[in-house]
């Protein structure tokens, strides 16, 4: 019998408590003890993908690790390394991005605005 192995694993989920609005796709950082936000630019502290919408103080169902969707924040092409953008967007990683803020690789191209698919690192 041959091997098998999924084409994609799935995300690991948990739930934590929403310190600020976040609108589900956001990609989100940790802001206090249990507590996630929509992560800014190159955080370090990000965790994963808000599944659902949350206003603060609402538990919201972050997805991380496996191929996620995020809004890209200006033209990212498939192979790029990518980082958080403001308002839990991805963007295309400078030249020499800091220590912990690498979120993945690009497995998708797109433009500003767009969905793009990403492996996450972690």
């Amino acid at each position: 019998m041959a091997e098998y192995l999924p084409i994609f694993k799935p995300g690991q989920a948990v739930t934590l408590k929403a310190s600020a609005e976040i609108t589900g796709g956001q990609v989100v950082a940790v802001t206090g003890s249990g507590t996630v936000g929509p992560a800014g630019a190159a955080s370090a502290t990000w965790v994963g993908v808000a599944a659902n919408d949350a206003a603060v103080n609402d538990n919201v169902t972050v997805y991380s690790g496996g191929v996620q969707h995020a809004a890209a924040s200006g033209a990212i092409t498939a192979g790029d390394l990518v980082v958080t953008a403001a308002s839990g967007a991805v963007a295309k990683a400078g030249d020499t991005p800091a220590d912990g803020t690498i979120l993945g690789i690009a497995l998708t191209t797109a433009a500003d605005g767009d969905d793009v698919r990403v492996k996450f690192e972690r």
